[in-house]
């Protein structure tokens, strides 16, 4: 009989019922993830547009900006930044040393992404979406 893992060691995309905001996925983040989370968060909320919007998608959290600009996540051990595959193409050299594939980019919670290049990756979503035709 396959044991069940505890919660404090499973994902809070993952436990119990699907958050309904953001501060809800983070109160359930155990440290040091969420403070590596927190200030991931705080980088991409200094650049976003005041009309952009902060959602939960596929049980994480989701910044949108005329559709999504990226998601990000907890796991068991590492943490992710979900910013679409053009985007990790656009900065592959920048990305080099970390592990990023087709659409995320994975880091530990000792170890997060630089609050300068995640500023830079979510400036670039913001304009990719901006371009976009709506209607």
């Amino acid at each position: 009989m396959k044991r069940a893992r505890p919660a404090s060691c499973r994902s809070a995309a993952k436990a119990g019922d699907a958050p309904k905001s953001i501060d809800e996925y983070l109160a359930g983040v155990r440290e040091p993830a969420g403070s590596t989370l927190n200030k991931i968060r705080a980088a991409i909320r200094s650049v976003l547009p005041p009309e952009a919007a902060v959602t939960i998608s596929y049980r994480i959290p989701a910044f949108k900006y005329k559709g999504i600009l990226l998601w990000f996540a907890t796991f068991p051990d590492h943490c992710s930044l979900f910013p679409k595959a053009s985007t990790i193409e656009a900065f592959k050299n920048e990305l080099k040393g970390s592990s990023a594939s087709k659409g995320t980019i994975r880091f530990s919670v000792d170890q997060p992404l630089p609050a300068a290049l995640v500023k830079k990756i979510v400036k670039a979503r913001v304009a990719r979406n901006g371009k976009k035709k709506r209607g």
